[in-house]
């Protein structure tokens, strides 16, 4: 049976009215969510929607030579798999895990038979879906304008947002191919980060040692992207 406590610790099943959240429970499955799992593939079908509780999820777009970017991430504030409520079986970005934990996972039709009722479920996934486009906006801004140190720092940050402690598990390589960039240039920008005392990078473990200090440190993006996540979706803690 569904822990509810921790299903709770997704933020869109927390904000469940009561009899949404009686309904779903028993359909809610727990799952394991181990460092590079893909959770979809672009072009297939999808067959659930995951909500992240203790980790986190990255929207790569991947082009035909392999070279893959970030187009988003999504962790215990959200749900991924948004296509299966906005008309679409399947999306154009790859799902991978990009810290391990753990989530819960819904069947694609009862999600669509949910979003289907029109009631305040649907509202909530839609305000979600908000969210999400801005992050997705502000992340292309971001690659384009801001330097690679800026957007590292944005990444940690929003990456932070999303876990309860202050440590991520992450090899350089995945953080390159997330950002898009050379793994040289992740070294190089984490090694700035921690010299100014910000990071501690050891061993694929990253420790945020400053987070005030990271957020002067990065650009405009991440309040963007920040305050409408805090104003669509206000936090709702587990009970």
């Amino acid at each position: 049976m569904t822990d509810s406590r921790d299903a709770k610790k997704n933020h869109l099943l927390a904000a469940l009215p009561d009899a949404e959240w009686q309904r779903w429970l028993p359909q809610l499955e727990w799952v394991e969510m181990p460092l590079g799992e893909v959770l979809y593939e672009a072009g297939k079908t999808l067959e659930h929607v995951y909500f992240p509780t203790t980790s986190i999820v990255s929207l790569l777009y991947v082009m035909e030579d392999g070279a893959s970017a970030e187009i988003a991430v999504v962790g215990n504030e959200g749900l991924v798999g948004i296509s299966l409520f906005m008309g679409g079986e399947s999306t154009p970005s790859r799902a991978v895990v990009q810290s391990a934990g753990q989530g819960f996972r819904l069947k694609a039709q009862t999600m669509k038979d949910e979003f289907n009722r029109a009631g305040p479920v649907m509202h909530l996934l839609l305000r979600y879906t908000q969210a999400l486009i801005t992050q997705m906006a502000q992340t292309a801004v971001c690659n384009r304008h801001h330097s690679l140190d800026q957007q590292l720092c944005r990444w940690l940050l929003l990456s932070l947002d999303r876990l309860q402690g202050s440590e991520l598990v992450m090899t350089q390589e995945l953080i390159a191919n997330m950002l898009g960039v050379r793994r040289e240039g992740v070294t190089e920008g984490a090694l700035k980060l921690q010299e100014a005392g910000l990071i501690r990078y050891a061993r694929g473990r990253i420790s945020v040692l400053d987070r005030p200090g990271l957020e002067r440190r990065t650009c405009e993006c991440y309040a963007v992207v920040k305050k409408e996540y805090d104003r669509l979706l206000p936090v709702k803690l587990a009970t």
